[in-house]
């Protein structure tokens, strides 16, 4: 079967992930790379020193089948709306845009015309996320969700290439760019979610925010959400844990899967690996489904409307304060 030739616009963390899975990758070829950064395309040659950066995003768009967009959020719509009207699959970074109104009229148009698009969440093809699933016949029926996420700093400090925007209110932030990531698995897994209240701690300035709390309901279930910035010493800590019947589950720091024992401890999956090791594997998942995508077939890559209904509580969770002074 003929390769994919595979564009990326914006080669960042996230571009340079996606393009070391894709280069060994038997379903795709690398058509064209493009970012305006001068580091950059240092990053792109350290990679392959025969890869060069294409002038535009536009040649990008005309040199490839699949589109992979890891810009800034702000220029999501209008490269994904290019490169769907030329007949181009798309697979974008969310949020979808910085503007809701902006992202709801991008997905009705795709929509309408059958678009071959999709957006990265990985939890669509995490292993530990697949043993959850496993233990959730054995559990019985789901009673309350909890999701805590914290960091020590934000940005972290593999993101500070992208600080400039990730730590302002305007794209960036922690509830956008991991929240984002958990409410995604809540909604996959138990269903449409519900904003019931909640409280957002921002600096001052046009900063973002350093902490969140909020109560959401998830295919009908509690959800309570608590998030943070500076109030651990680890870079990172995430859980995303389901109480049920019979049991508890949850995934820990993106890809320990674990089950409540008898003993009331929490025990690891004898197969689990820490995120490093379960990132490559993870993104392989989602090439592989990628490349389904392109080509017609069915795939269970988060889907546009997913990432709508996520943004939509993402924001309306972000707008619940005014800014401090």
């Amino acid at each position: 079967m003929t390769a994919l030739a595979l564009g990326i616009v914006g080669f960042g963390i996230m571009g340079e992930r996606l393009l070391t899975q894709a280069l060994p990758h038997p379903d795709f070829r690398l058509a064209a790379v493009w970012d305006p950064s001068p580091d950059a395309a240092a990053r792109l040659a350290a990679v392959d020193s025969a890869l060069r950066m294409s002038g535009s995003a536009a040649d990008v768009i005309a040199a490839c089948d699949v589109l992979y967009i890891a810009a800034p959020p702000a220029a999501h719509v209008p490269l994904a709306r290019a490169a769907l009207l030329a007949g181009k699959a798309v697979f974008l970074e969310k949020p979808l845009a910085t503007d809701l109104a902006e992202a709801e009229a991008f997905v009705a148009e795709a929509e309408a015309m059958g678009a071959r698009a999709a957006v990265n969440f990985p939890m669509a093809s995490s292993p530990a996320v697949a043993q959850l699933n496993t233990w959730r016949e054995q559990i019985g029926a789901p009673q309350r969700l909890e999701i805590g996420t914290h960091f020590a700093r934000w940005p972290r400090g593999w993101q500070s290439d992208a600080a400039t925007w990730l730590s302002r209110r305007a794209e960036g932030g922690f509830t956008r760019e991991v929240v984002s990531h958990f409410l995604f698995l809540a909604r996959r897994q138990l269903g449409p979610l519900q904003l019931l209240s909640a409280d957002v701690t921002y600096p001052g300035g046009d900063m973002a925010e350093t902490a969140i709390s909020a109560e959401l309901r998830t295919g009908g279930l509690p959800l309570a959400l608590r998030g943070s910035v500076g109030r651990i010493a680890e870079e990172e800590d995430h859980a995303w844990t389901l109480t049920a019947a019979s049991g508890a589950i949850r995934l820990r720091n993106w890809s320990l899967a674990e089950q409540l024992g008898a003993d009331g401890g929490w025990h690891t999956a004898a197969d689990a690996l820490p995120n490093e090791k379960m990132r490559p594997l993870t993104l392989r998942g989602q090439m592989d489904k990628l490349a389904a995508l392109a080509r017609g077939e069915p795939s269970s890559l988060a889907t546009l409307r997913e990432a709508l209904d996520v943004q939509r509580i993402v924001e309306a969770i972000l707008a619940s304060r005014s800014p401090a002074a």
